[in-house]
């Protein structure tokens, strides 16, 4: 993925959760930095809320193919907050934060 740097002309920024060549999902870097920053709470509390109920759960009777598709769930929700609370960051603060 490449990297956002606040001083260029770049106003889309790439998930590194897209997999294809041309990416469909996108952060709008000249969006209100609010409303960056609670896109990125809502995927991280929602990453959150799924690990709490796992820490909860008894995997007795579960099936094991479960684990990948919610690992994979817990990092597309992780990694999409992450890179979003980043652009946030950088548009708050004015500051690139470091790789």
């Amino acid at each position: 993925m490449k990297k956002w740097n606040p001083f260029t002309n770049e106003r889309y920024l790439p998930l590194h959760t897209n997999l294809t060549n041309t990416p469909p999902l996108i952060i709008d870097t000249e969006a209100n930095p609010q409303d960056i920053l609670e896109a990125a709470l809502q995927r991280i509390r929602a990453s959150s809320d799924l690990l709490r109920t796992l820490h909860c759960q008894n995997f007795h009777d579960g099936d094991v193919e479960d684990i990948p598709h919610i690992t994979h769930a817990l990092y597309l929700l992780t990694q999409d907050g992450c890179d979003l609370l980043k652009v946030a960051q950088q548009r708050m603060l004015n500051w690139k934060a470091p790789a």
